[in-house]
Protein backbone atom coordinates (compact mmCIF):
# COMPACT_ATOMS: atom_id res chain seq x y z
CA UNK A 1 0.00 0.00 0.00
CA UNK A 2 3.14 2.45 0.68
CA UNK A 3 4.10 2.35 -2.94
CA UNK A 4 0.23 2.71 -4.00
CA UNK A 5 0.79 6.01 -1.62
CA UNK A 6 3.97 7.17 -3.28
CA UNK A 7 2.38 7.07 -7.00
CA UNK A 8 -1.06 8.60 -5.55
CA UNK A 9 1.33 11.75 -4.29
CA UNK A 10 3.28 11.66 -7.80
CA UNK A 11 -0.72 11.60 -9.49
CA UNK A 12 -0.94 14.90 -7.31
CA UNK A 13 2.39 16.48 -8.07
CA UNK A 14 0.66 16.16 -11.46
CA UNK A 15 -2.25 17.65 -11.08
CA UNK A 16 -4.66 14.81 -11.05
CA UNK A 17 -7.02 13.39 -7.93
CA UNK A 18 -4.34 11.57 -5.72
CA UNK A 19 -4.99 8.37 -6.67
CA UNK A 20 -2.29 5.24 -7.13
CA UNK A 21 -2.48 1.34 -7.51
CA UNK A 22 -0.49 -1.80 -7.17
CA UNK A 23 -1.13 -5.49 -8.64
CA UNK A 24 1.06 -7.72 -6.96
CA UNK A 25 1.48 -11.60 -7.69
CA UNK A 26 3.13 -14.12 -5.31
CA UNK A 27 4.76 -11.14 -4.01
CA UNK A 28 6.16 -9.06 -6.50
CA UNK A 29 4.50 -6.15 -8.61
CA UNK A 30 3.51 -7.20 -11.82
CA UNK A 31 1.52 -3.64 -12.59
CA UNK A 32 0.98 -0.28 -11.20
CA UNK A 33 -0.52 3.17 -12.11
CA UNK A 34 -1.79 6.59 -10.95
CA UNK A 35 -4.69 8.76 -12.43
CA UNK A 36 -3.94 10.26 -15.57
CA UNK A 37 -7.54 11.64 -16.30
CA UNK A 38 -6.77 15.14 -16.62
CA UNK A 39 -3.03 14.89 -18.04
CA UNK A 40 -4.22 12.38 -20.67
CA UNK A 41 -7.54 13.92 -21.29
CA UNK A 42 -9.32 10.24 -21.26
CA UNK A 43 -12.07 9.26 -18.56
CA UNK A 44 -10.64 5.87 -18.52
CA UNK A 45 -6.81 6.52 -17.16
CA UNK A 46 -7.86 5.43 -13.66
CA UNK A 47 -4.98 4.06 -11.49
CA UNK A 48 -6.77 0.69 -10.99
CA UNK A 49 -7.29 0.58 -15.13
CA UNK A 50 -3.70 1.57 -16.28
CA UNK A 51 -2.29 -1.11 -13.19
CA UNK A 52 -4.28 -3.90 -14.28
CA UNK A 53 -3.50 -3.41 -18.24
CA UNK A 54 0.24 -3.47 -16.96
CA UNK A 55 -0.35 -6.43 -15.10
CA UNK A 56 -1.74 -8.43 -17.93
CA UNK A 57 0.86 -7.07 -20.50
CA UNK A 58 3.22 -8.85 -18.48
CA UNK A 59 1.41 -12.44 -17.69
CA UNK A 60 0.69 -11.82 -21.33
CA UNK A 61 -2.76 -12.90 -19.97
CA UNK A 62 -6.51 -11.32 -18.74
CA UNK A 63 -7.42 -13.15 -15.83
CA UNK A 64 -5.22 -12.26 -12.92
CA UNK A 65 -5.95 -14.90 -10.80
CA UNK A 66 -3.94 -15.05 -7.80
CA UNK A 67 -3.30 -11.26 -8.06
CA UNK A 68 -4.21 -8.93 -5.93
CA UNK A 69 -4.81 -4.99 -6.15
CA UNK A 70 -3.50 -2.59 -3.59
CA UNK A 71 -5.22 0.77 -4.81
CA UNK A 72 -5.22 4.26 -2.14
CA UNK A 73 -8.92 4.97 -3.11
CA UNK A 74 -12.12 2.64 -3.43
CA UNK A 75 -12.38 2.14 -7.04
CA UNK A 76 -15.40 3.34 -8.68
CA UNK A 77 -17.54 1.47 -10.81
CA UNK A 78 -15.95 1.37 -13.77
CA UNK A 79 -12.57 0.17 -11.87
CA UNK A 80 -14.70 -2.49 -10.03
CA UNK A 81 -16.06 -3.53 -13.33
CA UNK A 82 -12.64 -4.40 -14.38
CA UNK A 83 -11.35 -5.85 -11.05
CA UNK A 84 -14.47 -8.74 -11.38
CA UNK A 85 -13.73 -9.33 -15.65
CA UNK A 86 -10.07 -9.46 -15.18
CA UNK A 87 -10.38 -12.13 -11.98
CA UNK A 88 -8.04 -10.29 -9.44
CA UNK A 89 -8.67 -12.33 -6.25
CA UNK A 90 -8.12 -9.78 -3.52
CA UNK A 91 -8.91 -6.12 -3.90
CA UNK A 92 -6.87 -4.17 -0.94
CA UNK A 93 -8.06 -0.22 -0.86
CA UNK A 94 -7.27 2.63 1.95
CA UNK A 95 -9.91 5.12 2.07
CA UNK A 96 -13.62 4.56 1.37
CA UNK A 97 -15.51 6.42 -1.53
CA UNK A 98 -18.80 7.21 -0.33
CA UNK A 99 -20.13 9.61 -3.69
CA UNK A 100 -18.32 6.81 -6.00
CA UNK A 101 -17.10 3.79 -4.10
CA UNK A 102 -18.29 0.46 -6.06
CA UNK A 103 -16.60 -1.92 -3.15
CA UNK A 104 -19.33 -1.30 -0.64
CA UNK A 105 -19.61 2.01 -0.06
CA UNK A 106 -22.20 3.64 -2.69
CA UNK A 107 -22.38 0.11 -4.76
CA UNK A 108 -21.27 -3.20 -4.60
CA UNK A 109 -19.93 -4.26 -7.80
CA UNK A 110 -17.18 -5.75 -7.14
CA UNK A 111 -18.61 -8.47 -4.41
CA UNK A 112 -21.76 -9.17 -5.77
CA UNK A 113 -23.25 -12.16 -5.44
CA UNK A 114 -24.74 -12.07 -8.62
CA UNK A 115 -21.61 -12.14 -10.54
CA UNK A 116 -19.46 -15.18 -11.91
CA UNK A 117 -16.52 -13.68 -10.18
CA UNK A 118 -16.21 -12.20 -6.10
CA UNK A 119 -12.64 -10.90 -5.44
CA UNK A 120 -11.96 -10.37 -1.65
CA UNK A 121 -12.48 -6.61 -0.63
CA UNK A 122 -10.24 -5.56 2.44
CA UNK A 123 -10.63 -1.85 3.33
CA UNK A 124 -9.03 0.75 5.37
CA UNK A 125 -5.18 -0.24 5.13
CA UNK A 126 -3.28 3.34 5.76
CA UNK A 127 -6.73 5.18 5.21
CA UNK A 128 -5.73 7.85 7.26
CA UNK A 129 -2.82 8.31 5.05
CA UNK A 130 -4.62 8.50 1.60
CA UNK A 131 -8.10 10.34 3.36
CA UNK A 132 -5.06 13.29 3.62
CA UNK A 133 -3.72 13.39 0.90
CA UNK A 134 -6.77 13.61 -0.46
CA UNK A 135 -8.31 16.39 1.70
CA UNK A 136 -5.01 18.47 0.79
CA UNK A 137 -5.40 17.99 -3.34
CA UNK A 138 -8.74 19.20 -3.11
CA UNK A 139 -8.63 21.90 -0.67
CA UNK A 140 -5.60 23.10 -2.90
CA UNK A 141 -7.53 22.89 -5.81
CA UNK A 142 -10.52 24.83 -4.22
CA UNK A 143 -8.12 27.63 -2.94
CA UNK A 144 -6.62 27.46 -6.83
CA UNK A 145 -10.04 28.31 -8.52
CA UNK A 146 -11.05 30.76 -6.17
CA UNK A 147 -7.47 32.39 -6.49
CA UNK A 148 -8.60 32.19 -10.49
CA UNK A 149 -12.14 33.67 -10.41
CA UNK A 150 -10.45 36.70 -8.11
CA UNK A 151 -8.15 37.39 -10.42
CA UNK A 152 -10.46 36.81 -13.10
CA UNK A 153 -12.97 39.20 -11.55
Amino acid sequence: MRIALRLAHKAAVCGEVPVGAVVVKDGRIIGQGHNRVETRQDALQHAELIAIRQASRRLKHWRLEGCELYVTLEPCAMCAGAIVWSRIQRVIFAAEDPKAGACGSLLTVAGHPKLNHRPEILSGVLAETSRQELQAFFKQLRSDQKERKRIQA
